[in-house]
């Protein structure tokens, strides 16, 4: 299967999704949170497996600029100064292909992250 090749980006600043066309014909609503929280950047992903980091409180992010980048990606200006990592079509295609499953499991993460009570020093 050929790489997905996005048409169209639009970024929807009241309803705070980003939406993005694709040549086959798909199209996604992927709000700003969400694009936050699954980053590409090292910041987020970390450098191998089991090195992603939990992003809380970014329920109110927005986005400032999507940049183009080459054929084949953007960089993502969030408004809480946040702009590494590029956002290539094939995984915004994922992100949007998979977002239900991705966002439930986020907030699994959260949910938990947030119920533990923190370790005393």
């Amino acid at each position: 299967m050929a790489d997905p090749v996005a048409t169209e980006i639009k970024v929807r600043s009241k309803s705070r999704l980003l939406e993005v066309c694709f040549a086959d014909g798909n199209r996604f609503e992927l709000p700003f949170e969400y694009l936050r929280v699954h980053s590409p950047s090292a910041e987020v992903k970390g450098h191998g497996p089991g090195q992603e980091v939990l992003v809380l409180g970014k329920e109110n992010v927005g986005i400032r600029a999507v940049e183009p980048i080459g054929q084949y990606a953007v960089k993502i200006v969030f408004d809480d100064g946040h702009d590494t990592g590029l956002f290539t079509w094939r995984y915004l295609h994922e992100l949007g292909r998979d977002r239900a499953v991705n966002w439930a499991r986020y907030q699994e993460r959260r949910d938990k992250a947030v119920s533990q009570p923190s370790p005393r020093k």
